[in-house]
């Protein structure tokens, strides 16, 4: 019933963090029919705050209130879950007075909040294909994203005919927090940021909406301004993973092609998970000249260098010894070039984190050159792999977590038609990937799945490969002693 939808709803807001109480019921349900429109309205398909808000989502079309299109119902969704959604002031006194107890509480807290107002939209989430796939790397996290919607046609017509705005300049700023949202920009009605300091400056520290694992975390500069990678970057991720020390914390590189997919504003990634290459051994110790700095190559197809020690302030000197030497430094035997026509080519992806009482810092060598024969970048995803992977190399991926396009999954499934040798329409690119797989195993209905799979995943640790700078041949592993040598 009409009432029945609304008062479940409204029982989830009085007795949700959120600032009204039970005295507050009447008001609460005029701000509701504001939004949907006064007269009956739709019933629930169940009592989550979820459903009864996709309930009176259906309700506000039925009364013509919005369209029946993605933005709008977007935009309405999130106005109807800020009613249970604390204001950023009372989320952040809830965080630290929780973080005196201890940082996980506090963490819990926000995450679950974060969740429970449908900020983090674990419903897209559970749709996206996650699987292991055992390589020569380790076992490789595969993921096929499906949680962000499509585009919306109607939004993009529209927003050709919009006066073109900048605020928010990004979707990364602090000014999206509360953001109604409009055509073609997300709604951030419920959304709340927890406000930190890191070197002398506001940061703020908010949960991914589509979390590509546990508590997936964005922090973010609260001024405007471009991704950069220096020694305060690596004062800034130590000092996070000192203040969550259950979280890692890393940064994108800061040039295009090897970097991540906003550039524009300072940011960085954690969360509550321990990724493949954090797992990978140390092949082969070295000798920074730092003392307090544990040092050694990491067996693993990109180049990392791993830093270990229990004082932040010696990873840091070591880190940007390593960056120093890094940015400037060329060996054209094996096609590593820091500058051409005065344009740089050398950055780092760090990751931080904690092993017990000890911080970790790893440095990945990035190279965003482009050739003739790789025009796409020389450590980018080679040709004959970007059928399965195309996009740039970001930090999750560099950690051994794929983030695979959308397409794959039905993509895929005309591939496994294919393999078993029923009608399918399997795009032209994956031929002769697919007579490969046919050439070396025998397959069936039982292991197609399986098999592809791990085609996926060793394709995945080829990528790896190809983006990595010093390549794990000996080749390869004579020029990065040569490199660490003159560090």
């Amino acid at each position: 019933m009409a009432e029945d939808t609304i008062q479940k709803f409204i029982d989830y807001i009085v007795s949700s963090p959120a600032p009204y109480t039970e005295l507050d019921r009447q008001y609460v349900t005029n701000r509701i029919f504001a939004l949907i429109g006064d007269g009956e309205a739709k019933a629930a398909t169940a009592d989550t705050p979820i459903d009864l808000v996709n309930a009176l989502i259906a309700t506000a079309i039925a009364h013509g209130k919005i369209e029946d299109s993605p933005s709008p119902k977007e935009i309405l969704e999130a106005q109807l879950m800020d009613l249970m959604t604390p204001l950023p002031s009372a989320v952040n006194r809830g965080f630290w007075d929780r973080y005196q107890e201890s940082p996980t509480k506090a963490t819990d807290w926000f995450y679950q909040l974060s969740q429970d107002n449908n900020y983090i939209k674990t419903r897209n989430i559970a749709k996206n294909v996650v699987f292991p796939a055992k390589t020569p790397a380790g076992e490789l996290e595969i993921t096929i994203n499906l949680s962000k919607p499509e585009k919306d046609p109607k939004a993009i017509a529209a927003a050709q005919t919009q006066k073109q705005t900048s605020y928010p300049l990004d979707q990364l700023c602090m000014t999206n927090e509360g953001y109604l949202g409009r055509l073609g920009y997300p709604a951030r009605s419920n959304h709340r940021i927890i406000r930190l300091m890191l070197g002398g400056e506001t940061w703020g520290f908010q949960y991914s909406p589509y979390a590509y694992f546990s508590e997936h975390a964005i922090f973010l500069a609260k001024e405007h301004r471009p991704m950069v990678i220096n020694q305060h970057t690596f004062t800034n991720l130590l000092e996070i993973v000192r203040t969550l020390p259950t979280y890692f914390v890393g940064s994108n590189a800061d040039l295009p092609i090897v970097g991540g997919s906003m550039l524009t504003h300072d940011h960085y990634q954690g969360g509550k998970h321990t990724f493949p290459m954090m797992k990978a051994p140390i092949d082969r110790p070295v000798d920074l000249g730092v003392a307090g700095v544990t040092a050694g190559i990491v067996q693993w197809p990109m180049t990392d260098i791993r830093l270990t020690g229990s004082q932040p302030e010696a990873l840091i000197n070591a880190a940007t010894k390593v960056l120093n030497s890094w940015i400037g430094y060329s060996d054209e035997s094996v096609d590593v070039r820091a500058y051409t026509d005065n344009v740089r080519h050398h950055t780092i992806t760090p990751i931080a984190y904690r092993d017990g009482d000890d911080y970790v810092l790893d440095l990945v060598l990035r190279d965003n050159q482009t050739s003739a024969q790789y025009p796409d970048g020389i450590f980018h995803p080679h040709q004959d792999m970007q059928h399965i992977k195309k996009e740039n190399i970001g930090l999750i991926e560099v950690m051994g977590r794929a983030i695979l396009p959308a397409r794959l999954k039905t993509e895929m499934a005309e591939v496994t038609k294919y393999l078993l040798d029923q009608p399918n329409q399997m795009a032209d690119m994956h031929q002769a990937w697919a007579d490969r797989i046919k050439q070396n195993h025998t397959l069936t209905a039982e292991n197609v799945t399986a098999v592809l799979h791990q085609a996926i995943g060793d394709v995945f640790a080829q990528v790896l490969a190809d983006a990595g700078v010093f390549k794990r041949d000996a080749k390869g592993q004579a020029a990065l002693d040569k490199f660490i040598a003159q560090i």
